[in-house]
């Protein structure tokens, strides 16, 4: 009954997905965001030079992201109900002030010279468990702002403003790192938190009253629903695809700069900084775009093929410019995939977000410590280069079996349709019922 739905025009689409900061509250809560990410971003690229300086290994770089990453994956069953059961907003402003001690920990640290490996790796670790709290609380935190009419568009414009930080953080840091020293991008970004806490207190927001039930239970429910989703399955498994063998590849970027490219803190502020140029570019353009084509699965499997194609460019450049442009062209697909997965599960998502959202960090991002620990030992054993490539070709291999193996994913479009919101005691029995399986296939 939806086929005769006009679908608007590109253009319309485009500018949709600026509607939302017609919102007051949205405006100012992204743009402390956006100020705070930029530090965030500065502190990555500083940190990952200054253990580089220290280790000269890429064991440590993978070790310091499995730390950060390893809490997204054990604590995911329950940090999607702290979100849902407890105000977000106090759940955000305890996390930034958490991470602001730890920045201002680490820039005392490294200023007086008496930085160690284990400190940073106590400071990933807590920042991890403060991301694993932050990520669902934050981003349903966006759908209390917005509505569920446009949390797609609002969490688009959440991306927009990462990828601007990713584009100008690293870039910076690099050049700071070379001009000034390595502690100045950990004051800066300790500082930006404190433009996220007060934005924290000025906005508005609308939190869903919270309906009984354990974390862990919830959480399986959650899972069941999942289970009877195939296109939510598909989009769970591309975001894997991409976050194993794709991001893991830009925690080793420091080597591709030192041995590769035989350049030093400016030229991987550079490489970074290529990364969210590309990322941002997708952001504005490309992933607005893309919300008004009909065949969101053929994008997702396109786009993760793309970033395979660029990465083996990538392991095969030793000139800074191929280089650069190769992290460039890999940086336009992983905001469709990732971005794009986050904003439909959304909306697919039938009762409290957050756990969905939870579910999805879980099965994505949570990888990161395996897949960090990864390729930190092949690109000690077998070369950085030789990594990058092996990273490569399973990433295109998998996209390709996803698009030969998944039918569903090749025809699948995503009617306008907001599912219900269903209490948390209707959903276990409502996962269940084979009307709702057999509607759920034809709607999806």
């Amino acid at each position: 009954m939806n086929e005769n739905i006009e679908r608007p025009s590109l253009l319309q689409t485009y500018t949709r997905s600026f509607s939302p900061l017609k919102n007051r509250n949205l405006r100012i809560y992204l743009g402390g965001q956006a100020i705070s990410l930029l530090g965030t971003w500065m502190q990555t690229a500083a940190q990952s030079w200054v253990i580089w300086e220290l280790t000269k290994s890429e064991k440590a770089l993978g070790i310091v992201v499995m730390l950060n990453s390893l809490p997204l994956l054990l604590l995911a069953p329950w940090a999607g109900g702290i979100a849902d059961r407890f105000n977000r907003r106090f759940i955000l402003i305890a996390t930034q002030i958490i991470a602001m001690l730890s920045a201002f920990t680490l820039a005392i640290l490294i200023q007086t010279g008496l930085i160690e490996i284990w400190h940073i790796y106590v400071s990933a670790l807590v920042l991890g468990i403060i991301s694993a709290l932050d990520f669902p609380a934050q981003q349903a935190f966006i759908g209390d702002m917005s509505g569920m009419g446009q949390v797609r568009q609002a969490v688009t414009l959440n991306i927009m403003a990462l990828q601007l930080a990713r584009m100008l953080g690293p870039a910076l840091g690099g050049f700071l790192l070379k001009a000034v020293g390595n502690s100045i991008s950990f004051w800066i970004n300790g500082f930006s938190f404190l433009v996220v806490i007060i934005s924290l207190m000025f906005v508005r927001s609308h939190q869903a009253e919270h309906k009984g039930g354990s974390s862990r239970g919830q959480f399986r429910e959650t899972v069941d629903f999942l289970r009877s989703q195939p296109r939510m399955i598909d989009l769970m498994i591309f975001a894997s695809l991409v976050t194993f063998f794709g991001l893991s590849i830009f925690n080793i970027l420091p080597a591709v700069a030192d041995h590769v490219l035989h350049g030093d803190s400016q030229t991987y502020g550079l490489l970074f900084g290529a990364s969210g140029a590309g990322a941002l570019m997708s952001t504005l353009f490309l992933l607005p775009l893309s919300q008004a084509a009909k065949r969101i699965g053929l994008i997702i499997t396109a786009a993760a093929a793309w970033m395979g194609t660029f990465f083996l460019l990538l392991s095969q450049s030793s000139f800074i410019s191929l280089s650069m442009v190769s992290i460039f062209f890999v940086s336009l697909g992983a905001p469709l995939v990732l971005t794009t997965g986050l904003g439909v599960m959304q909306l697919m998502a039938p009762g409290d977000i957050a756990r969905i959202i939870s579910l999805f960090t879980m099965l994505t991002f949570g990888l990161q410590p395996i897949s960090s620990i990864i390729i930190g030992y092949s690109a000690e054993t077998l070369g950085t280069q030789n990594a990058i490539l092996l990273n490569a070709l399973c990433l295109i291999t998998g996209a390709s079996l996803m698009f030969f193996f998944r039918n569903g994913l090749r025809q699948w479009e995503l009617k306008p349709i907001v599912p219900p919101i269903i209490s948390s005691k209707e959903i276990k029995k409502t996962y269940r019922s084979k009307k709702f399986l057999r509607q759920s296939q034809e709607l999806f």
